[in-house]
């Protein structure tokens, strides 16, 4: 298994465990709500990843080709993935687009990716092809055509009773396929995890062989990775830590991976829970907003008799760490074997493959009380009594993990000292290599420290994140970049451009961040103004798959501005909170 002590006899992805010992241990577990499970065992996976890099190869894909993968998630898009890696192609996951995205801001978005990115093809379902094609500057293939150019005896994607052997040989590829083991092999670009915006994909975040190889090895030594584990996973792949935790890393490590759609968990949380007891997993990986969601929506009578006591380590991941989210999830699944000992943390981010830093598994993520005036006021996480007024309690992330480096800084770029609240610097052996073609972004200092944009301290060796000092939004597990939001406000009709402002507001309830929306009008018509408030919400929607919360519209003059005419997102939060204060509306 790969770790610290094996990482020098794995020179690509493409020496995982899963491709080669072609055995019937099972790789892929697929459930679903309302179909059988589907298990993929590593003798069939091999195959059909080797068949459809057969079928890029068809097509004319070569190595260093980039590849969107613009699909449902379900096996098929899994072996297109793998098979572009098998082929050395350059592989990337796109998000699905939902009933709730507008389709034109979904496509107008790709089309700009695809142009600023030298995309050599889309792959999508057979019902999109024919849309896509006619707005992208790339090929686009359906299903049905780029299968057709496989060999005859092609395996069926997603078909339980596929045959577990084919004619078809790994060394039978008419190409050249990338080993790794020349010169510079492990340092070649294995694929894409592209940062997320609101309306769709951004910068591409180019990882080396190199680069997740670490992670992998390093990260396996964090959580105590072993044979007996098992991963359990509802997370979209488009996400790093759907896609290096809860796919990559058991994968390539050769363990058992239970796979579920995302779609299917929101509506169905209760599948998760399941599949951890049907098949006794050990290792869930979850953003903050799904301790909530599972605690308050699955009915006790869906939970009833599922035993939770095989997981290892539930780790909290990709949003900040609630505390009274961990309680909620730990009190509700007591009876199903769940303790705060179960509940992890990790500090991670697509730039350096995945995880920064781990909490120990076994142990409740440490506790921090601190006093919220002086964090505000002077920058300092000065320890505070838990019964104080202005106590706040700060969930630690864990100490960083081997072969990553974290730093504090002010914004002089000075290192500041135990405490001291600054942005939070990372350097790494897992760090990416580059924002693919995009050489205008220059993701290191000149130390080669990657600037992160959260602010944070660090007390007694161990990473607390208090914010963001970019305007990130994180909702529900989504990235929330408030400009995207606004430019859309701009387009209704009664909000001027440049008069509104967007940013999130804590809700422990939901154990996530809010969207709130303030924009300023000139009429003060009830009809008019509620049919405003009624464009918001859709247009949004529709643009973003992003739900606003909260509403407010303002006369001229309210929203704060900066001396260079900017709006100051901090101050008119502030403004609107003070104000719902005032009135009674706490949130």
């Amino acid at each position: 298994m790969l770790n610290a002590s094996t990482r020098d006899q794995y020179h690509t992805l493409l020496d995982a465990i899963t491709l080669t010992e072609a055995d019937d241990q099972p790789a892929i577990i697929f459930v679903a709500t309302d179909a059988e499970p589907i298990t993929i065992t590593r003798r069939a996976f091999k195959a059909q990843i080797t068949n459809c890099a057969m079928a890029l190869r068809g097509i004319g894909i070569a190595p260093r080709d980039l590849v969107i993968i613009a699909h449902t998630q379900n096996l098929e898009s899994i072996y297109a993935f793998w098979g572009a890696l098998w082929l050395g192609a350059i592989p990337s996951m796109f998000p699905t687009l939902t009933e709730k995205l507008d389709p034109d801001f979904y496509i107008n978005n790709l089309a700009e990716l695809t142009r600023f990115s030298n995309v050599r093809v889309v792959l999508t379902t057979d019902d999109f092809a024919p849309t896509l094609s006619a707005r992208l500057p790339c090929t686009v293939y359906g299903t049905s055509a780029w299968l057709n150019m496989s060999v005859e005896e092609s395996l069926p994607i997603c078909d339980n009773k596929a045959k577990e052997t084919s004619g078809l040989q790994a060394d039978d590829l008419p190409s050249p396929r990338l080993r790794g083991r020349g010169v510079g092999g492990e340092d070649i670009t294995a694929f894409l995890q592209h940062s997320s915006g609101t309306t769709g994909l951004q910068k591409g975040v180019a990882l080396s062989h190199r680069a997740v190889l670490n992670q992998l090895a390093h990260y396996a030594d964090a959580i105590m990775l072993n044979d007996q584990d098992v991963i359990v996973s509802w997370l979209p792949l488009y996400h790093d830590m759907g896609l290096i935790a809860g796919f990559i890393l058991p994968l390539v490590t050769g363990l058992p991976l239970v796979l579920m759609s995302p779609f299917d968990w929101v509506q169905h949380p209760a599948l998760l829970l399941k599949a951890i007891h049907d098949y006794r997993g050990t290792l869930c990986w979850l953003p903050n907003f799904a301790y909530n969601h599972l605690a308050r929506r699955v009915r006790v009578r869906d939970s009833d008799r599922l035993d939770l006591s095989s997981i290892r380590a539930f780790i909290n991941c990709s949003e900040p760490a609630r505390h009274a989210s961990h309680t909620l999830f730990a009190e509700r699944f007591a009876a199903n074997g769940v303790s705060m000992k179960q509940l992890a943390v990790s500090y991670a981010m697509a730039e350096n493959t995945f995880a920064v830093s781990q909490t120990a598994v076994g142990e409740a993520a440490k506790l921090d009380t601190i006093d919220r005036e002086a964090l505000q006021r002077d920058l300092i996480a000065a320890p505070a009594a838990p019964d104080s007024d202005d106590a706040l309690t700060q969930v630690s992330c864990g100490k960083p993990i081997t072969g990553t480096a974290v730093k504090v800084v002010n914004e002089a770029g000075d290192s500041v000292g135990e405490r001291q609240i600054g942005e939070l610097l990372v350097k790494s052996d897992c760090m990416l290599t580059e924002y693919f073609m995009r050489h205008d972004l220059q993701p290191f200092d000149s130390d080669g420290w990657y600037k992160t944009g959260d602010r944070g301290y660090i007390a007694v060796g161990e990473i607390f994140v208090v914010g963001r000092s970019k305007d990130l939004i994180i909702s529900a597990g989504k990235n929330i970049y408030p400009q995207d939001v606004e430019a859309i406000l701009y387009e209704i009709d009664g909000i001027h451009a440049g008069r509104a402002v967007v940013f999130g507001v804590p809700d422990e309830r939901e154990g996530t961040e809010l969207v709130a929306v303030v924009a300023e009008v000139d009429t003060y018509d009830q009809e008019a103004l509620r049919q405003i408030q009624l464009a918001i919400r859709q247009q949004i929607a529709r643009a973003t798959e992003v739900s606003v919360s909260y509403v407010s519209l303002v006369e001229r003059g309210w929203l704060i501005k900066t001396s260079s005419g900017k709006t100051a997102r901090a101050a008119n939060r502030a403004k609107w909170l003070a104000e719902r204060e005032n009135q009674g509306n706490l949130v």
